[in-house]
């Protein structure tokens, strides 16, 4: 049995493996291109990323294991003095081409924090998958959230709620008052309790990473024939646009990256590329942009 960063290091390098041949599969056009790249204060990644496909606009797997000394805006961030530190984690943001199809972010991750003679003296888990449909199907939401609770009740009954329950709260737009999408979960420091050791908190995160596709593919495949007009592209286009706002005003990981002198293509690689910004812009009442809103303004069940 190899350390914990090793195994699942390892674990991520497959996943990646199996979501970019997956995706490549259903695009039937475009293939990932791969770089592999160095961080100079220690470690690096595998980025893949597939642009201007059939199905898949954009679309970014990559996987990083970085280390070193923390940087000391993440020792503040901690409260910790002088220690080292090893994360490693997949992430994945899909932006496809139609407006009917969802755009799906992902990531899982695993962070290690060691005192100066090496000896770690914090370890934890994190992750999660979300949803941010343009056009809302309820069945589409409610498959992806089962998929999701079906994971955690393998685990623990109570980590659906209480994980979706994060994922709605972290992934909300504060400025503009509206989550990001329809969520899915999200966990952070999952740490060694009685109840769950190290080895327990891998198994979870495995389960999750495993569902991953199960939760995806079956809605890109139900929706992504789904003819769509040149309006209903402008309005996924303005959505993209909240997409890109929260990624550089709120989201943790892109701010983590910048602040550890990570790789800038890969961090930015979640950013769609066609965005607009309409000014005060609102969609015509009853109409299905409008009810794509209401359910952003106020996060619903969906399982």
């Amino acid at each position: 049995m190899g350390t914990m960063k090793d195994t699942f290091y390892t674990y991520i390098e497959t996943l990646q493996n199996q979501i970019t041949s997956k995706l490549e599969e259903i695009d039937g056009s475009a293939k990932f291109r791969e770089d592999v790249w160095e961080r100079p204060e220690g470690g690096g990644g595998r980025s893949r990323v597939i642009e201007n496909g059939k199905v898949f606009e954009k679309g970014g797997v990559n996987i990083s294991a970085v280390h070193g000394a923390l940087p000391e805006s993440m020792q503040n961030y901690f409260g910790v003095e002088d220690a080292d530190f090893f994360a490693c984690g997949l992430s994945l943001v899909i932006h496809p081409k139609s407006p009917m199809v969802p755009t799906v972010h992902a990531n899982w991750r695993y962070f290690e924090m060691y005192d100066k003679e090496g000896n770690i003296v914090d370890q934890w888990f994190g992750g999660g998958q979300d949803l941010t449909p343009y056009y809302l199907f309820d069945e589409d939401a409610a498959h992806f959230h089962s998929i999701c609770k079906r994971a955690c009740d393998n685990n623990n009954p109570t980590f659906y709620q209480e994980y979706k329950k994060r994922c709605d709260s972290y992934f909300w737009n504060a400025h503009r008052d509206e989550a990001r999408g329809v969520g899915g979960l999200f966990f952070d420091y999952c740490k060694a309790t009685e109840e769950m050791k190290m080895q327990d908190w891998y198994d979870f995160v495995v389960e999750v990473g495993n569902s991953f596709l199960e939760a995806y593919i079956p809605i890109v495949l139900k929706r992504k024939e789904l003819p769509y007009t040149d309006e209903q592209r402008e309005w996924q286009e303005i959505r993209r646009g909240r997409y890109v706002e929260f990624n550089l005003v709120h989201d943790k990981g892109t701010l983590f990256g910048l602040k550890t002198n990570g790789r800038i293509e890969s961090i930015l690689m979640s950013l769609p590329p066609h965005v607009q910004w309409r000014y005060d812009h609102h969609p015509e009442k009853g109409s299905e942009e409008e009810r794509l809103l209401k359910i952003l303004q106020s996060p619903k069940e969906w399982v």
